[in-house]
């Protein structure tokens, strides 16, 4: 399904509720699947700006109240914490407002927590307010101090001798971090940056079926020749990223590349494919 499709769809859809359509509402109207947006535009919110279109909310602040409000009706729809892919299928609004608000996705749910207590809505949202704790409570110890440890100034616990981390040892704020180590790899530490993933997939790229062709700045990153059988190869268009949801954080198109390279593979939904370093490394070490 081409864009103009897509686009056509949405407006159709538009004209006939009277309003901007759910991605719900346009799967069920167009036939127009998810996938086939996240294809051709990343997300819902783009297709809609092409459409010139926005979900309620767009070009004016949107209030608190709301926000919290249209936040736990898609906590009650999913019977949990939304990811930030979920909230933006779900959402009247986009991620941008709670976003400029609390910084970094992660926030939001305690954020959210606080304003609704400070208005005394613990009573009407009990159940909400209820699986915010619990997931704050489901990082465990070793989560609490970390986050502990890392705000400390000095270099190592300084408390009374009775006094314990709570579990694993302190991380020390003027020292570099490093990725699992990995034997008999040219890197020896798992990446934990794009430019890791890069070196990394160039040192076994021959092993993984890719004949290296060119390696840019611009997106997508590299262009390589991709055997398919034992005489013939492909050309594809290959991005890296250390996690593959950065893809989506870097508003790649996805019509334009081909497979996603990555550490780590943390976006279930993403219409690429997707070749997870770590998941074959570790395969290989057992």
């Amino acid at each position: 399904m081409t864009k103009q499709q897509i686009t056509t769809a949405i407006l159709e859809c538009a004209e006939k509720l009277g309003r901007v359509p759910t991605y719900n509402e346009l799967a069920k109207l167009a036939g127009v699947s998810r996938r086939v947006v996240r294809r051709q535009f990343g997300t819902y919110t783009r297709a809609l700006r092409e459409c010139n279109l926005e979900r309620k909310g767009g070009g004016r602040k949107v209030e608190m109240e709301d926000l919290f409000k249209d936040w736990a009706d898609v906590v009650r729809k999913l019977k949990k914490l939304p990811t930030l892919f979920e909230y933006e299928e779900l959402s009247k609004y986009s991620q941008a407002p709670l976003m400029s608000r609390f910084g970094t996705w992660s926030r939001v749910p305690r954020g959210l927590k606080q304003y609704a207590e400070e208005k005394n809505w613990s009573g009407d949202w009990r159940d909400v307010l209820g699986m915010i704790e619990a997931g704050k409570q489901s990082t465990g110890d070793r989560a609490v101090w970390q986050e502990r440890a890392i705000s400390l100034d000095k270099a190592a616990w300084q408390g009374p001798a009775d006094v314990k981390p709570m579990s694993g040892p302190l991380i020390l704020r003027d020292r570099p971090m490093y990725g699992r180590v990995m034997r008999p790899y040219p890197l020896i530490c798992g990446p934990v940056n794009e430019m890791g993933v890069v070196f990394l997939f160039g040192a076994r790229a021959e092993e993984l079926g890719f004949l290296v062709l060119r390696i840019q700045t611009e997106f997508p990153d590299c262009e390589a020749l991709r055997m398919v059988d034992e005489d013939r190869c492909q050309l594809v268009k290959i991005e890296f990223e250390h996690e593959s949801r950065n893809f989506l954080k870097h508003m790649h198109k996805a019509s334009e590349c081909d497979l996603i390279v990555c550490w780590k593979h943390n976006w279930p939904e993403c219409p690429l494919e997707v070749i997870e370093l770590r998941k074959i490394l570790t395969t290989e070490q057992k």
